[in-house]
C-alpha cells in the first residue's frame, strides 16, 4: 500500500445512522468529570425532572432523579417521538389540556408549543410526557416504577462498542439533530438539509414519498461525477432513505444493497464515495430504537435488543473498514467513518438544543406551525479515522447537516443545499493529525452476545406500529403518486403485518432489484 496521504483522508466517507437515542442516553456516562479536557456529561450532575401533580403514582416524591438503565431494552415501552411529544418533552408544556394521555394525531393547536416561541427549552418535560404517551398508549397511567424508566442512561460497560470508539476516536458532545420530531423528517434533513415542511412521518401518507422533492446529496455526488450506495441490513427489504427521498431517487433504487455487499466491497476496496448504511428498522431490528414489546403482552417483536444488535453491527462495519488494505482503492487510511442517530426518539437529555436557521427562511410555515427555527435534541456521534486523535472531544456545536455540509466542501458540490445545511460546520478539522494512525493499533471491540433473530419470533397476525406502520402508509402513498393500483386503507385500519408486508412487497418488491437480488 502507499504510504497515507492526509489529503486523501476522505476520498470514502462511510456512515451509519441508527435510531432514536439521546447523547446522554447513550455516551452521558462515557467520561468521569476531569478524565478529559471538556465533555457535557451526566456524571457529577444532579439532574432530574419533576413528576406532574396529575400523576396517578409516586407524584409526592416530586422529581424523578437520574439513573442507570436496569436492561438493554429501556425504555419500554417506547417514548413518544413526534413534534407535539418534543415540544412537552423540551419545554414541560401540554396545551391545551386536553393533549394529555391521547395520541399524537389526536392532539390540537398548538401542539404544546410554547407561547414565546423564543424560549430557552427547559427540559424538564420528558416524565410528563412519558406518563401521557403511555397513558395513551396503553389505556392507564403507569406506575413509578415504569414512568422513571424515561430518566435513565447507559454505562459503557452496558455499551461496550459504542463507548470503546467514542474513546478511541471522536465524539462530539454538542451534535444535535435537526428537527424536533421524529425519524422521517430527521432522516430527510442528513441527505437533503430539509423535510420539504413535514414534521411527522406519514400525515399525510403521500409527504415524502411523492412530495419531498428536495434535491439532495446524492444528485450532487453524481452530478459532479461521484458515486454513491446505500447498505441496508438484513432483513430489511424495503429502505427508508429510498422511501423518504423516492420522488428524487426512484429511477436509481439500483444503488441499493444489502450490509453483506458492503462487506465485500470494504474487503475489496470498492466502496463508492459515499455508503450509506441503514440498520434493520423493523422486524429483527438492529438499529438501537428502543422496544415496543410493552404495548404487545405475550408477542415476540423486539427480539434481540436493537442495542444488542446494533452493537454487533457498528462492530461488524468498524471491523470491515478497519481491516481494509486495497493498495488502489477504498482502505482504512482514506476512509471516514461517522456513526450517529437520527433524532433522540423521546430519550432524556440535559442540553438545550440551540435556534437554527429555517432550511428555506422565505418559505412559509410548515406542518403544525412549526417554522423550523430550532434544533431537535442532542444525540450521539462519533467520528472514526486513522487521522483522529484518541479520547477527542468535540465541544463546538455541529449538527446533522454537518455531514452533507463536509461533502459538498469537500468535494466542490456546488452552492448549500439549504439555508441549514450552509451553516453547519465542517467535520474536516476532526482530522488533525500529522501522521495516521495504524489500524492495527485501533482499540479492539467486543459486542455482548445477541440473540439470533428469526422471522418466525413475529407472529403475523402482530398489527403494525411505529416505524413499520409509517413505512407501509408511506409506501401507499408512493404507489398512488407512481399511478399504481393500491388497496384503500383507512389511516386508521388495523393492520396486520402479514398482510402489510404482503401488499408491499406485492407492490415495490422489484424496485430494488440488487436488494432482492441477494435473498
Amino acid at each position: 500500500m502507499p504510504g497515507p496521504d492526509r489529503s486523501q483522508a476522505m476520498d470514502h466517507v462511510v456512515v451509519v445512522l441508527f435510531e432514536n437515542r439521546s447523547f446522554d442516553n447513550l455516551l452521558g456516562r462515557l467520561y468521569e468529570p476531569g478524565e478529559v479536557a471538556a465533555f457535557e456529561g451526566v456524571l457529577g450532575k444532579e439532574l432530574s425532572n419533576p413528576i406532574p401533580p396529575w400523576a396517578d403514582d409516586g407524584a409526592s416524591r416530586g422529581r424523578v432523579p437520574y439513573g442507570v438503565a436496569p436492561n438493554m431494552n429501556t425504555p419500554n415501552p417506547d417514548p413518544g417521538e413526534e413534534y407535539q411529544h418534543l415540544n412537552t418533552q423540551l419545554f414541560g408544556v401540554i396545551d391545551p389540556q386536553g393533549n394529555r394521555g391521547v395520541l399524537a394525531e389526536k392532539m390540537a393547536a398548538p401542539y404544546n408549543a410554547p407561547a414565546d416561541p423564543g424560549r430557552v427549552p427547559t427540559m424538564d418535560g420528558f416524565v410528563a410526557d412519558y406518563i401521557s404517551a403511555f397513558t395513551a398508549e396503553m389505556g392507564r397511567q403507569p406506575a413509578y416504577g415504569e414512568y422513571a424508566q424515561i430518566m435513565t442512561g447507559y454505562t459503557p460497560a452496558q455499551m461496550p462498542v459504542l463507548s470503546a470508539l467514542a474513546r478511541g476516536f471522536a465524539t462530539f458532545d454538542h451534535w444535535f439533530c435537526e428537527v424536533p420530531s421524529q425519524t422521517f423528517c430527521n432522516r430527510s434533513f442528513f441527505h437533503a438539509g430539509t423535510s420539504s415542511g413535514y414534521v411527522v412521518n406519514m400525515s399525510p401518507i403521500d409527504s415524502f414519498p411523492v412530495h419531498n422533492t428536495a434535491e439532495t446529496i446524492f444528485d450532487r455526488l453524481e452530478a459532479h461525477g461521484l458515486t454513491w450506495r446505500v447498505y441496508c441490513s438484513p432483513p430489511a427489504r424495503m429502505p427508508f432513505t429510498g422511501l423518504i427521498h423516492a420522488a428524487r431517487l426512484r429511477d436509481r433504487f439500483a444503488n441499493f444493497y444489502s450490509t453483506d455487499r458492503f462487506f465485500e466491497d470494504a474487503a475489496n476496496g470498492t466502496l463508492p464515495n459515499y455508503s450509506f448504511i441503514e440498520p434493520a428498522l423493523v422486524y429483527g431490528h438492529n438499529d438501537m430504537h428502543p422496544p415496543e414489546d410493552a404495548l404487545f403482552p405475550g408477542l415476540t417483536f423486539d427480539m434481540p435488543s436493537s442495542l444488542l444488535g446494533g452493537e454487533a453491527l457498528l462492530a461488524q462495519l468498524y471491523n470491515a473498514i478497519r481491516s481494509s488494505s486495497s493498495p488502489a482503492g477504498s482502505n482504512a487510511y482514506n476512509t471516514l467513518f461517522l456513526v450517529s442517530f437520527d433524532e433522540a426518539g423521546g430519550t432524556y437529555d440535559h442540553v438545550p438544543p440551540p435556534p437554527a436557521p429555517p432550511p428555506d427562511p422565505a418559505a412559509p410555515a410548515g406542518q403544525y406551525g412549526f417554522r423550523f427555527d430550532r434544533s431537535g435534541i442532542r444525540i450521539p456521534a462519533i467520528a472514526i479515522s486513522p487521522w483522529i486523535p484518541e479520547r477527542t472531544v468535540v465541544t463546538g456545536e455541529h449538527r446533522s447537516t454537518s455531514l452533507i455540509h463536509t461533502l459538498r466542501q469537500r468535494w466542490s458540490l456546488g452552492e448549500p443545499l439549504s439555508a441549514r445545511e450552509a451553516i453547519a460546520p465542517d467535520l474536516r478539522p476532526v482530522l488533525s493529525l500529522e501522521t495516521p494512525r495504524d489500524p492495527q493499533d485501533w482499540p479492539d471491540v467486543h459486542p455482548q452476545p445477541v440473540p439470533e433473530f428469526s422471522q418466525a419470533m413475529v407472529p403475523p397476525e402482530l398489527p403494525l406500529r411505529g416505524l413499520a406502520r409509517a413505512m407501509f402508509f408511506a409506501f401507499l402513498g408512493l404507489g398512488k403518486g407512481l399511478g399504481q393500483t393500491v388497496p384503500d386503507v383507512r389511516p386508521d385500519a388495523t393492520i396486520t403485518g402479514a398482510e402489510g408486508l404482503a401488499m408491499i412487497y406485492d407492490m415495490f418488491g422489484h424496485m430494488f432489484p440488487n436488494l432482492h437480488a441477494e435473498r
